[in-house]
């Protein structure tokens, strides 16, 4: 019996659907599926290309980016540099109405620039604004919203980790992306600084902190947030000068992360290996997610369902624009029940070649897909922000008082998301201006 391209991908979720239904973890939902739809459409034979897969990914030199950027973020996660951000913009904008909030948003776009996660920018900023917040009398949905929307700058403002997945995935300039997401999440910090200021004012706790602050005291707090400059000035100026890969501006970033912090007590004593255990468990995760999503693109390619794909949409005479929309919708949907990497390995293999039959930038679409799963991390019932931040917060915050204020800011970010979508050269002005 026959299948057409239709059936074949009806065929292809319904299998994947019923493995994470039943709790097997994403990746090997798809290693499983892919091996079923070998073995009974294609040519057994062609198992052997999972273990090339596997050889390719774990011997590629982009693939050491990804552990690399997850260590220099597990490092930076255990010093105080996150305290010493939100410390110097209180000061440099104790004057501005909703202080401690966009105080909150400039701390977790600094840390952000040296992180690379979203729920590590969450929860190290978290910990030092929350209490401040609510002891200045902003609102309980105020103060967690703030963080959680604040921490996906993470994956956005780089180093990124969901870039690198992106890039591996798509065969995209890694160090390209990294430089066209830096005007968006600026961009994005911008709107949401925006709206924490008419919202303080609307709440009234809008007024400026009540504390005296000279600018020899602000000019002061800054040498405590160099390590925060030094670091990106070695990873992002690497890449921009053409000094260093993509990989070695990674190393020289995790490098230089372990020698700022450890002469810390709290890195002698065992913290050192428990960065190291969780770096080597979220590689592993992305290693695993990477070898089974290349196989499930594999299967798909030789199904020919993408092809199909391309051949409906084009025969369809569908515009661009709505292709796009379709994609960010299901994007957005996904985003309410897994983490953006397994979003990215289980829809790429599917979207992209049609979007890159249409003309799409590659480079700019994968800015659109990070802000779109970013969003996902605040959205409920799987948003990770909102999981870190229960875990941080003071017992009388609830799960339903992160939920709700986080949800203003998931408007926000969606208006940051048609912006870029509308004006492309957001996101690629900057990497233009590097290629000349």
């Amino acid at each position: 019996m026959e299948f057409g391209w239709l059936g074949l991908t009806l065929i292809l979720f319904a299998f994947l659907l019923v493995f994470m239904t039943i709790g097997i973890p994403v990746a090997f939902s798809m290693g499983i599926t892919a091996t079923i739809m070998v073995v009974l459409f294609l040519n057994p034979a062609m198992l052997i290309q999972m273990a090339r897969m596997s050889f390719v990914v774990s011997t590629s030199h982009l693939f050491l980016v990804a552990p690399l950027f997850v260590l220099m973020a597990g490092v930076v996660s255990h010093s105080d540099i996150a305290e010493r951000s939100y410390l110097a913009a209180t000061k440099w904008f104790n004057r501005v109405p909703g202080a401690l909030p966009v105080s909150t948003i400039v701390a977790c776009s600094a840390f952000a620039a040296i992180s690379g996660s979203s729920p590590a920018t969450a929860a190290a900023i978290g910990y030092a604004s929350i209490p401040e917040m609510l002891k200045h009398g902003y609102s309980k949905r105020m103060a967690v919203g703030v963080v959680a929307a604040g921490g996906t700058l993470g994956i956005l403002i780089p180093p990124s980790v969901v870039m690198v997945i992106y890039g591996i995935l798509t065969e995209t300039s890694i160090g390209s992306l990294f430089i066209a997401g830096i005007v968006p999440g600026l961009f994005l910090a911008a709107l949401m600084i925006t709206y924490v200021i008419v919202e303080s004012m609307r709440e009234g706790t809008a007024k400026p902190l009540n504390i005296r602050v000279t600018w020899s005291e602000r000019f002061s707090s800054l040498t405590g947030i160099w390590p925060v400059m030094l670091l990106f000035l070695i990873v992002m100026g690497s890449i921009y000068s053409g000094l260093a890969t993509t990989t070695e501006a990674a190393a020289l970033g995790a490098l230089g992360a372990l020698l700022l912090t450890i002469r810390r007590p709290d890195m002698r004593h065992g913290g050192l290996s428990k960065v190291l255990l969780t770096t080597a468990q979220t590689t592993t995760m992305l290693m695993m997610l990477i070898i089974f999503g290349s196989f499930f693109g594999f299967v798909v390619s030789r199904l020919g369902i993408a092809h199909g794909m391309i051949e409906s949409v084009t025969s369809a005479n569908l515009q661009p624009w709505m292709v796009l929309t379709l994609y960010i919708v299901v994007l957005l949907i996904l985003g309410c029940l897994m983490d953006p990497a397994s979003m990215m390995v289980i829809t790429l293999p599917l979207a992209f070649p049609v979007l890159s039959k249409m003309g799409y930038d590659p480079v700019w679409l994968g800015i659109i897909v990070t802000i779109a799963v970013e969003i996902g991390m605040i959205t409920p019932p799987v948003g990770l922000n909102l999981f870190v931040l229960k875990g941080i917060v003071p017992k009388e915050v609830t799960m339903t008082d992160i939920m709700a204020g986080s949800a203003p800011f998931i408007v926000v970010m969606l208006v940051g998301l048609l912006v870029v979508v509308l004006f492309p050269q957001i996101a690629l002005w900057l990497p233009q201006m590097m290629a000349k």
